[in-house]
């Protein structure tokens, strides 16, 4: 007779909760997954799915335009936000179908609404007690907000993807990803956007000579940024629209305002820290090296835990939670080196140490650089230039760490990352035969 009614139970159905409901459920544990919103998590509902197809779908407006000098006559322009918003919702909504159907070909026991722990076996659901023997949770971020009078007129990027009209004027606050993201989409499509920040330099994670790039070119394409400038206090004015106080600046009317200021994680109200999880000051569930807090029998993986704030990062920590706990192939998730991208316009992606880290780890280093306009812009008419860089080990030739900024970053990073990862040098890199005409040609004839 089993003691609980589940093996598992894990609370919140995002990308790293689902990986664990399922492959756990594949190893023959009998699994309960609980979510309050929707099936599928931030990133499919309300975050970097729906976020890149508005990206795609403010590109467009570039496109049309550069087409003209390479022949084509686009007549009539015109951009239709409901359109692509509900486009865009429609997909979510097929994402969340599939994630549900997922789940449920695993025979893993779906529970929609909150889940609170009363103890280390025990979840509420509603009025509905369960127990189980192991417990995940895996609650992912929230939108972060600020502390100041009015602060409840903004918005968070939560509710971007259901606005019922495109603003005028956008204020977006922060200098993240997220922010640069909605920036350059906001942007593209014709809204006036100013970038509020509250220290001194946008994307502090990512290699200053890109950021400082992506800058400029923000700056020539309109895109206004306001520095130093912590809120003071937002009003809302007779007419609907607001007036946004920060820093020592003139306050700045803006027709909407959206907060991206970080994502602290999820885990106020679970009741966790009476059943004896530790959490660090900003609210991550502490963890080790296997995603087991302080009380044993319960794990965390994904945003909760703030190691590392991405989606494949949840995915690969849920996986290695269920091979190890319930498929008797125990392995654990290397949190180094980790790529990642910014889809601002133009994209950046990153894998490795940045040139201040590895001469900070590494004393000598030998850094590599393309700075190049691409053949696309060039015959468009567009002075934008892309920027590549390599930072290498000087000892070893070891491409420490991989930085670039241009049309489609990401996806040249993709397998860059795979030689960073696998500890490849600059020698083999240069030993491979370039493919030309192409952008990626540069990452093998940097001299």
């Amino acid at each position: 007779m089993n003691a609980h009614d589940y093996d598992l139970f894990v609370i919140g159905a995002g990308s790293g909760g689902v990986r664990a409901a399922r492959i756990s459920a594949g190893h023959g544990a009998r699994v309960a997954i609980a979510e309050e919103y929707r099936v599928g998590g931030t990133c499919v509902i309300r975050g970097c799915v729906p976020k890149k197809l508005l990206v795609y779908g403010a590109h467009f407006a570039e496109d049309l335009e550069d087409a003209r000098n390479f022949g084509w006559t686009v007549e009539a322009k015109r951009f239709d936000w409901v359109t692509l918003r509900d486009n865009v919702l429609s997909e979510v909504d097929r994402l969340n179908k599939a994630y549900i159907s997922t789940l449920e070909s695993q025979k893993v026991k779906i529970l929609l609404g909150r889940a609170v722990l009363e103890d280390a076996h025990t979840v509420r659901i509603g009025d509905k007690t369960v127990t189980a023997d192991k417990i995940l949770i895996a609650t992912g971020a929230r939108p972060g907000l600020p502390d100041c009078e009015g602060a409840e007129h903004g918005i968070t990027s939560n509710e971007v993807f259901h606005l019922e009209a495109l603003p005028k004027r956008v204020v977006i606050a922060g200098g993240g990803y997220i922010a640069n993201e909605f920036a350059g989409i906001f942007n593209a499509l014709g809204v006036k956007v100013t970038l509020l920040l509250r220290g001194d330099r946008l994307l502090r994670e990512y290699d200053q000579q890109l950021a400082e790039r992506l800058q400029a070119i923000s700056t020539a394409k309109g895109i206004d940024f306001r520095f130093n400038a912590p809120f003071r206090k937002v009003e809302k004015q007779a007419d609907g629209s607001l007036l946004v106080h920060a820093g020592k600046d003139t306050p700045i009317e803006t027709d909407l305002l959206v907060y991206a200021i970080g994502r602290p994680p999820n885990s106020a109200g679970l009741g966790l820290e009476a059943i004896g999880v530790e959490l660090a000051e900003n609210g991550a569930i502490k963890v080790d090296a296997d995603s087991r807090s302080t009380v044993e029998n319960i794990y965390a993986v994904g945003d909760v835990t703030d190691r590392v704030q991405l989606t494949p990062v949840a995915i690969r920590e849920g996986h290695a939670f269920a091979d190890t706990v319930f498929g008797g192939k125990p392995w654990r998730v290397d949190h180094s080196c980790i790529p990642s991208a910014v889809f601002s316009h133009p994209p950046i992606a990153a894998v490795g140490l940045t040139e201040s880290q590895a001469r900070n780890a590494y004393g000598s280093v030998r850094v590599y650089a393309s700075d190049f306009r691409p053949m696309k812009n060039v015959l468009a008419g567009r002075s934008e230039r892309s920027l590549y860089k390599l930072v290498v080990d000087e000892a070893s030739g070891r491409i420490l760490g991989a930085h670039m900024i241009g049309p489609e970053a990401a996806e040249i990073m993709q397998p860059l990352a795979i030689a960073v990862k696998a500890g490849l040098t600059k020698a083999q890199l240069d030993e491979t035969v370039a493919i030309h005409p192409t952008m990626a040609e540069e990452l093998v004839l940097m001299r």
